[in-house]
């Protein structure tokens, strides 16, 4: 009877510790994109760039802050979001479209913490320096908070960091341009986390990728196990296309002021 108990326990303890802190807290994790090339809430400005708010973990995080200032600032006033409410931000790659809105938000709220690249340029890290709470460089992965990874560096050539999140049984990868490759990304984001993963969204950076490589890339997305696909951005207006038609009613459909939530780690479409 004692041995059956503890086994009992032990199960308790494994599921526990099991779950995020997104389940715990019962409000689940929510992605706000403020910046994109589109526009998916009326009022807004759409620009080439993209900047996404993210709240429900432990830190509230800005990732990327898209090109001009004013439509960063802009939109985040037309999504009534506050300017202190991030704890953190996260920059993917330094890229115009990235970080052309960062100087100007610190401006208005230099109490954060910034993660960038950790190849960023020492006169640029340092001009964050000044502005922020403090600038925090990791090449190789790193835990943000709970249930909230970086994969680290990536890429021969431009170096880019993206985004994992762990739903509890599933994950999340978001990216900022996907320079290093959009399926190796994703790859590396498993290794992070090994888990099935749910939802990959941001910029694919596709462009110049024809009919055929796009075909071949949603195959490599199928044999991953890629449950839903977000592709925008600097992915290409033709690819995302293809996207959309490869993944049919598990595309979804991005652009600036689109809010995705994630409740016991489903998808769930607020009213826009």
């Amino acid at each position: 009877m004692k041995k059956s108990f503890c086994i009992f326990l032990i199960f308790c303890l494994l599921l526990i510790t099991g779950i995020t802190a997104f389940a715990r807290d019962g409000q689940g994790i929510k992605f706000t994109i403020i910046y994109d090339n589109t526009v998916f809430k009326e009022g807004l400005e759409a620009d080439w760039g993209f900047a996404c708010l993210i709240e429900g973990a432990e830190k509230t995080i800005l990732f990327d802050t898209g090109t001009k200032p004013e439509i960063l600032i802009g939109n985040m006033e037309k999504l009534k979001i506050d300017f202190d409410k991030p704890d953190i931000v996260i920059i993917s790659h330094n890229h115009g479209d990235h970080i052309g809105g960062l100087m100007e938000f610190l401006s208005r709220n230099s109490d954060v913490e910034v993660y960038l690249p950790a190849s960023s340029p020492e006169y640029f890290v340092n001009k964050v320096k000044e502005k922020s709470k403090g600038v925090l460089l990791k090449k190789d992965p790193y835990e943000v908070c709970e249930g909230v990874y970086l994969t680290g560096e990536m890429g021969r050539g431009i170096k880019e960091q993206s985004m994992v999140f762990d739903l509890g049984e599933k994950i999340i990868v978001m990216t900022g341009c996907a320079h290093p490759g959009i399926v190796d990304i994703v790859k590396k984001s498993k290794e992070i986390v090994d888990k099935d993963i749910y939802l990959v969204f941001g910029g694919f950076h596709l462009m110049q990728h024809d009919a055929k490589q796009i075909k071949e890339i949603v195959g490599e997305f199928n044999d991953l196990g890629i449950q839903k696909c977000g592709a925008t951005h600097c992915t290409g207006d033709d690819q995302i296309e293809m996207f959309s038609k490869a993944y049919g009613k598990d595309f979804v459909r991005l652009g600036a002021g689109r809010v995705l939530s994630f409740i016991d780690g489903e998808l769930n479409t607020e009213k826009q």
